[in-house]
């Protein structure tokens, strides 16, 4: 079993305090839903995980089966198991969807163990075919032209591919139709297992419909502030978050930008 570990997370954007003493606790075998209102700090916390230079860590630390974290690159974060499905992927033009897997894969095998090219090849039409892609897109530019939905295909694609020991997906449910987010979420269910971890971003209950977490976490004013099953999630869906700022006595969220 692996474990990633946050504790006690303070972050900065431009000189404002965003995450103010985040702690959570994910091992693999498991998922953990955060939700709650816009400005919470959500997305921040996905970006300073993975070493985004924007996002300035004054105190706290993240750990990941002991290692330092915050100590390292963003590319031996990602070597280290650590994966990001980012609510907005980029687009890079003349690098192809399958040339960036492959290479993303060998990045995390020891030199000579490469992955072979067959392999590669049996792998990516298995994966694509499950998540009901056109075989086309392997070798269209890593997501130049892509609808919104299938740049979120593409990330799932990418976690099945990548194969890490814990996936960060920051609010992979946006802008998808029913059908989609049914894909999506097969892609991530496929994924479960004593190998894999995942913390889900999200607003809504209804990702969570297919895809039941094992925890749910409700962050405001840039801490978590309650944590519990599938059915904190269903409750928040029902009677949105005011019975959570009355029950603990919270203020009004203040204008918070996320990035």
């Amino acid at each position: 079993m692996s474990t990633l570990v946050i504790k006690d997370l303070h972050v900065e954007i431009d000189g404002k305090e965003i995450l103010k003493g985040v702690n959570l606790t994910i091992n693999t075998n498991e998922i953990h839903a955060i939700m709650g209102p816009n400005g919470t700090g959500k997305s921040t916390l996905a970006s300073a995980i993975m070493g985004h230079p924007k996002y300035e860590v004054t105190s706290g630390t993240v750990e990941l089966d002991g290692e330092d974290v915050l100590e390292m690159e963003v590319d031996e974060r990602a070597q280290a198991g650590l994966f990001l499905a980012m609510q907005y992927p980029s687009e890079i033009a003349g690098v192809t969807n399958a040339d960036f897997l492959r290479s993303a894969i060998n990045a995390r095998r020891e030199e000579g163990d490469e992955i072979s090219l067959m392999k590669f090849i049996r792998e990516l039409d298995k994966n694509m075919e499950f998540l009901e892609m056109d075989e086309d897109m392997a070798q269209r530019y890593l997501n130049e032209g892509f609808s919104g939905g299938e740049k979120k295909r593409n990330e799932i694609l990418q976690l099945m591919m990548i194969k890490p020991t814990f996936a960060i997906l920051d609010e992979i449910d946006s802008g998808l139709d029913i059908d989609a987010l049914k894909v999506v979420s097969k892609g991530i269910n496929a994924m479960r297992g004593e190998g894999f971890g995942c913390l889900m971003i999200t607003h809504y209950q209804r990702l969570l419909n297919y895809i039941t977490p094992d925890h749910v976490h409700v962050m405001m004013q840039g801490r978590i502030v309650k944590s519990g099953g599938a059915e904190l999630a269903q409750r928040l869906e029902a009677e949105g978050y005011d019975w959570i700022k009355k029950e603990l006595g919270i203020e009004e969220e203040t204008e918070e930008q996320e990035a």
